[in-house]
């Protein structure tokens, strides 16, 4: 399935429209990855625990997302926008995505 966050696809027409779709994730930071974080943040680099698990809420709530559009009989996702939000105090990490489902030829 192809997604962009396009509005169009050059050289493809849309033929249909189908909806906004969605998906969402959001995963726990745990314990471990916080102090580790937080040595990080004091001798300075980058935090690949958080990286790591950003890059996993991210890749489901894409996947959703396409699961969400195949259901409507989607087989492209366009103009797709990905949110990132901390909640609990930082001990959650959300990752939200959007887009429109359609058909394209």
């Amino acid at each position: 399935m192809l997604v962009t966050t396009t509005p169009n696809v050059e050289g493809r027409k849309i033929s249909q429209y189908l909806g906004v779709v969605t998906g969402e994730a959001i995963i726990g930071a745990n314990i471990i990855r916080d102090v580790f974080a937080a040595v990080t943040d004091i001798v300075g680099g980058r935090s690949t625990a958080y990286e790591e698990a950003l890059r996993e809420a991210r890749e489901a709530a894409l996947r959703e997302l396409q699961d969400e559009a195949m259901q409507r009989g989607g087989n492209a996702v366009i103009g797709v926008d990905i949110d990132y939000e901390v909640l609990g105090q930082g001990s959650m990490l959300m990752v939200a995505a959007s887009g429109t489902a359609v058909v394209i030829e």
